[in-house]
């Protein structure tokens, strides 16, 4: 794995070649945060007159090798052991990370989407962002400021076991979820103030899925 090649003060802008929800994305670049494609996204990204700030990845799937202006870096990464939105996480550091184009499409890359999220939950903030969702994975406790009546879907990455929640119409108390045997998909918030919170001897992570309209979350400029 490579060293960090390029530090950030702000939130970024992840973009790969999956489903891109372009309204919610151009809500970020609105804020004016820095946009990385992940290889051929590039494409994607061009077609659509936004131009990345940085493009990382083994370059093997951008068009044809185009111009870019001295305001756009390239990162060539040769490694084949990891997925572009991999080499995009562990080549740049940044208070949070937001993604469009990791999940949709293909779901064998939306899964190894959410592999990388457990991966890197302890060490990054990362929101995956499609047309219907919005994903993150944790180990920690969750506080959603959420409209009555949202979505809220948790999905363990292993087995979990919750101590409480609030603001849920399904209470998590004391609930242990696994895959193959209890999950928490499709429950809903009662309260604008939504809690979640792992038992403390808990270690493996869980998802946390909500609408894309709520897409928004702390990000500090």
């Amino acid at each position: 794995m490579s060293k960090v090649i390029k530090s950030n003060d702000r939130p970024v802008i992840l973009v790969g070649g999956g489903d891109i929800n372009w309204p919610v994305l151009q809500d970020y670049l609105d804020r004016g945060y820095p946009v990385i494609a992940a290889d051929g996204a590039t494409n994607l990204l061009i077609k659509n007159n936004i131009l990345p700030d940085l493009i990382i990845g083994d370059l093997d799937s951008i068009g044809d090798q185009m111009n870019f202006p001295q305001s756009t870096t390239v990162i060539k990464i040769d490694e084949q052991n990891s997925t572009d939105f991999e080499k995009c996480l562990y080549s740049i550091a940044a208070p949070a990370f937001v993604g469009f184009g990791f999940l949709g499409k293909r779901f064998d890359h939306s899964l190894a989407a959410l592999h990388i999220l457990a991966k890197y939950c302890s060490e990054k903030t990362i929101r995956l962002i499609d047309m219907l969702d919005t994903v993150f994975v944790t180990r920690g406790t969750v506080n959603l400021a959420l409209p009555i009546g949202s979505r809220v879907s948790v999905f363990p990455l292993g087995k979990v076991t919750f101590e409480m929640s609030s603001g849920l119409e399904y209470p998590l108390d004391g609930l242990t979820m696994e895959i193959g045997q209890a999950s928490g998909t499709s429950n809903k918030s009662t309260e604008a103030q939504v809690q979640i919170r792992p038992s403390a001897n808990t270690e493996a992570p869980y998802a946390v899925i909500v609408s894309s309209e709520n897409h928004a979350f702390e990000m500090k400029s």
